[in-house]
C-alpha cells in the first residue's frame, strides 16, 4: 500500500508544456509517479513516467511510456541486484555501478539524488546518473554534481550539457525552480 506524500506541477520554460508528479511512500521504499505533457521538435509528446526506489533512496527500476508525435514510447528500466542496468532487458553497460536514474524529460527525478545524499549546508558531491536521453532514448551516464548552498538551494552542474545554475529546492526535495528549464507552478506537502 502506498501513501501519497506530496504532489506538484511545474511549467516547462524552454518550450511549451508542463508535468504533474506524485511521490508517495510504501513500506519497502519511495515512488515518483508523475506525467509530462510538451512540445518536442514541433510535435505532441506524452510521457507517463515511474521510478521506484527503496527506502533509502536507490533506484530499483522505472518505466516511460507515451508518445511523440505518431512513434509510441515503451521505456522499461532496471537495475539489478549486481548495479548493472539494462533498458527493455537489454544490458547497459555504460551506467553499470550507478545508482539513481535521470529522467531527460522530467525535473522529478533530481528528487532521488538529492534525498539520497541529504546533504548538509557547504557539502558537495558528485551525484553520476543513469540518464534516460530525450528524445532519443537511451541510457548514458551523467555526470553532476551538487552543492548544498542553504535550506533551499544547490549549486547544480552538469558539465555535458554546460549546465551550471542554482536550484530552489522544496523541503521534500522537489525541484521548484530549475533555471532556463522549469518552473514550479503548485505544489502540495
Amino acid at each position: 500500500m502506498m501513501r501519497a506524500v506530496a504532489s506538484i506541477l511545474w511549467r516547462r520554460l524552454d518550450q511549451e508544456g508542463h508535468d504533474a508528479c506524485l511521490l508517495s511512500e510504501a513500506s519497502s521504499g519511495w515512488n515518483l509517479r508523475g506525467h509530462a505533457l510538451f512540445v518536442q521538435d514541433g510535435e505532441p509528446c506524452s510521457i507517463a513516467y515511474e521510478a521506484d526506489c527503496d527506502a533509502d533512496w536507490h533506484t530499483r527500476s522505472a518505466r516511460a511510456d507515451g508518445l511523440l508525435g505518431t512513434q509510441q514510447l515503451h521505456y522499461k528500466i532496471d537495475r539489478l541486484t549486481e548495479r548493472q542496468w539494462t533498458l527493455n532487458g537489454e544490458h547497459q553497460a555504460e551506467v553499470d555501478g550507478l545508482i539513481d536514474v535521470d529522467l531527460g524529460f522530467t525535473p522529478a527525478t533530481n528528487l532521488l539524488a538529492l534525498r539520497r545524499f541529504a546533504l548538509d549546508v557547504g557539502m558537495a558531491t558528485p551525484a553520476p546518473a543513469a540518464y534516460l536521453t530525450f528524445p532519443e532514448l537511451r541510457l548514458v551516464r551523467l555526470e553532476q554534481t551538487y552543492q548544498r548552498v542553504d535550506a533551499a538551494h544547490y549549486a547544480y552542474a552538469a558539465p555535458m550539457f554546460g549546465y551550471h545554475e542554482t536550484l530552489e529546492v522544496s523541503p521534500l526535495g522537489f525541484v521548484l525552480d530549475y533555471p532556463r528549464l522549469w518552473q514550479a507552478i503548485v505544489r502540495t506537502g
